[in-house]
């Protein structure tokens, strides 16, 4: 299944990282006419004062300066490896240091410095789709691993039945699918809960024990 990759970026928002000296009217002309518009964040004691919790990954646009080391600070989600936003990395010194703090930072695409307009809708092309498309990967790993935990679920379930009902697997199989389907939820979600209640223990709360003693009389404790 092949996803569709996106070509219009007309309401974007580019937030570019960097000290301005000239070179940034190029990528900024050519993402106007791309329907991007551009902001540069001020930057103080070398940090870029950025919002990042304001962030919007299906809007907003990091070109971060990979000479400015430690400008930005951001985290990359530990399981899927990305950005709250797509990262473009500029590059001007190609050190390998430089270039490894980017993709750390989740950068998909790079731009090399002074930026000719002619390289930007490359580079935003690939930096944008390459980010949807790790996206979409990730949730789709994670619906198979909520599916997996599910079927491991609907497998204790039937074993369970099987035991406590004596019925056979196919029995034990189609009664939770008939009580899954009475109750409006998937087989999955179904047995997870179905294991739950069989797991709790029994209310004793209101069960007394009778002690006969002597004179015949029983005490309730």
């Amino acid at each position: 299944m092949s996803s569709r990759l996106l070509q219009n970026f007309k309401g974007g928002r580019a937030i570019v990282v960097t000290r301005r000296g000239g070179w940034e009217s190029a990528l900024e002309t050519t993402l106007a006419k791309l329907g991007v518009s551009t902001e540069y964040p001020e930057i103080i004691d070398g940090r870029a004062q950025i919002d990042v919790a304001s962030l919007q990954a299906d809007r907003d646009i990091l070109f971060i300066d990979g000479d400015l080391e430690g400008a930005v600070a951001i985290e990359v989600n530990p399981a899927s490896r990305l950005p709250p936003a797509p990262v473009i990395g500029l590059v001007g010194v190609e050190a390998p240091s430089r270039l490894k703090a980017l993709v750390n930072l989740g950068a998909t695409s790079f731009l090399r410095k002074p930026v000719h307009g002619g390289a930007v809708y490359t580079s935003l092309f690939m930096g944008i789709n390459q980010f949807l498309l790790r996206a979409e990967m990730y949730e789709r790993l994670q619906g198979l691993e909520e599916r997996r935990r599910g079927r491991r679920a609907v497998i204790r379930a039937v074993i369970l039945l099987m035991r406590q009902e004596g019925l056979d697997e196919e029995g034990a199989y189609s009664q939770l699918r008939r009580e899954s389907m009475r109750a409006r939820q998937n087989m999955e979600l179904y047995c997870e809960e179905f294991l739950s209640r069989r797991a709790k223990p029994p209310d004793t709360s209101s069960r007394t024990t009778g002690i006969t003693l002597q004179g015949g009389n029983k005490q309730a404790i």
